[in-house]
């Protein structure tokens, strides 16, 4: 087992470089089971959550080859058991793009419950309601989704989330493209993730109009042949850079990013006091003074981003003033509060609204990751903090983040990692 052990107190300086999308990769590798043929699939982010669908691909009977440290050729056309396996599915949220990939190409799947964070509840009703309606039977029994289209192949549907619902976006797009007919999805979600699947899939042979609009149209097509695609910089990742920046001081060119994704976390920063200059592929992020108070509530794109909650809280943290966090998409977002009170945060919360009164400093104490993006929180608390700090539970930083340690040491954070025996370890959290 690891735990994080961070020297904080120093401010950050230099550069720092994203990686390939975690939100999109983990939907784009299964979309591959759609193709007939190689695809080639660049700037793939180095995390546990994409070893573990590549993972669960080459159970499947896919050949995986890695080209290097960022791409992979997937070939899918020997893909000889639809039924995914239980103790991999369990591990990763995103298993669930598994059944609409696999009942778009083949006309059935089985996949059990998608595993991930805990972030209350999380159904996929509106996944299974864009099925139904293309066609296919679905039944939920025995710890196993399973799938089916009777007649082999799904129909085009015109299918209304009753809720804007990444995931379900992205598994209806995936059931589509092959489907006989015109899909609509409304009421969509827009995230930049959800138009690189579509930018991938059309790519391939795919015809999808109006990613990145609330209305998006699939016409079906016969087939998808193979080809070669680069996935989007880490929005998320980039975001949470800056938000370290913000909260330990320094300056920080933030690279390989679409600025235009961050608008909203930049908003945010600079009404706090951060100075932020867009650059053509870059970000520079700077922060000397104290930070200012804001307030900020989270909503799908193009709003503030959920997955960013936390990290901002860790800056809110040492800002001058109370500072309002409202959580308008998950049920269970601040588990991460009793940690950062550890470390002498004052925060009170309600239901979906966390109170921040900012303080001059935090102190460092031992803390544990309770969830992917709480876990990068806790480590930039640390970074601001006087003194030392313990991250336990790095598992959950490691599903998202690619050479946290690393990136953050290259910028003067001291910070690295240390294996412990496991009776050490803080017992981890299921997700």
């Amino acid at each position: 087992m690891t735990k994080y052990v961070i020297h904080g107190g120093h401010e950050l300086h230099g550069t720092i470089e994203i990686s390939g999308a975690k939100n999109a990769a983990v939907a784009i590798i299964p979309a591959a089971l759609l193709i007939d043929g190689v695809c080639r699939i660049e700037n793939i982010p180095q995390i546990n959550d994409v070893t573990l669908i590549l993972q669960i691909l080459q159970e499947l009977g896919a050949d995986v080859r890695t080209v290097n440290r960022t791409t992979v050729d997937i070939d899918c056309s020997h893909i000889h058991n639809h039924q995914v396996p239980q103790e991999l599915a369990r591990k990763i949220r995103a298993s669930y793009y598994l059944i609409g990939a696999l009942l778009g190409r083949f006309g059935s799947a089985q996949v059990p419950p998608p595993g991930g964070c805990d972030l209350g509840g999380r159904p996929i009703d509106q996944h299974l309601k864009g099925f139904r309606s293309m066609g296919a039977e679905v039944e939920v029994s025995g710890g196993l989704i399973s799938a089916a289209a009777p007649s082999g192949r799904l129909s085009g549907a015109s299918i209304y989330l009753d809720m804007v619902s990444v995931g379900a976006t992205m598994n209806i797009m995936l059931a589509a493209v092959l489907a006989d007919g015109l899909t609509v999805i409304e009421n969509a979600a827009k995230e930049p993730h959800i138009v690189d699947l579509a930018n991938f899939l059309n790519s391939m042979g795919a015809d999808i109009m109006g990613a990145g609009t609330d209305v998006i149209k699939i016409r079906g097509v016969e087939r998808l042949t193979g080809g070669c695609y680069s996935i989007i910089p880490d929005q998320i990742e980039a975001g949470t850079y800056m938000a370290a920046v913000a909260a330990a001081g320094g300056e920080v060119l933030v690279k390989n990013v679409i600025p235009k994704h961050l608008d909203c976390i930049t908003a945010k920063l600079l009404e706090m006091g951060v100075e932020v200059e867009d650059l053509d592929d870059a970000v520079l992020v700077r922060r000397i003074g104290r930070l200012r108070r804001t307030n900020i509530k989270t909503l799908p794109y193009p709003g503030f981003p959920t997955d960013m909650q936390s990290q901002i809280a860790a800056a809110l943290c040492l800002a001058d003033g109370t500072s309002v966090l409202t959580e308008g998409v998950w049920d269970n977002r601040y588990r991460y509060v009793d940690e950062f009170r550890r470390m002498g945060a004052q925060i009170q919360v309600d239901g979906k609204i966390a109170v921040i009164e900012g303080v001059e400093r935090l102190t460092g104490a031992p803390i544990r990751a309770c969830d992917l993006r709480a876990g990068a929180a806790m480590v930039i608390a640390g970074l601001a903090a006087d003194g030392v700090t313990e991250v336990d539970n790095v598992h959950h930083i490691e599903r998202g983040y690619e050479d946290i340690v690393g990136k953050l040491r290259g910028v003067g954070a001291d910070i690295e990692a240390v294996t412990v025996p496991d009776e050490e370890q803080v017992p981890a959290q299921i997700g």
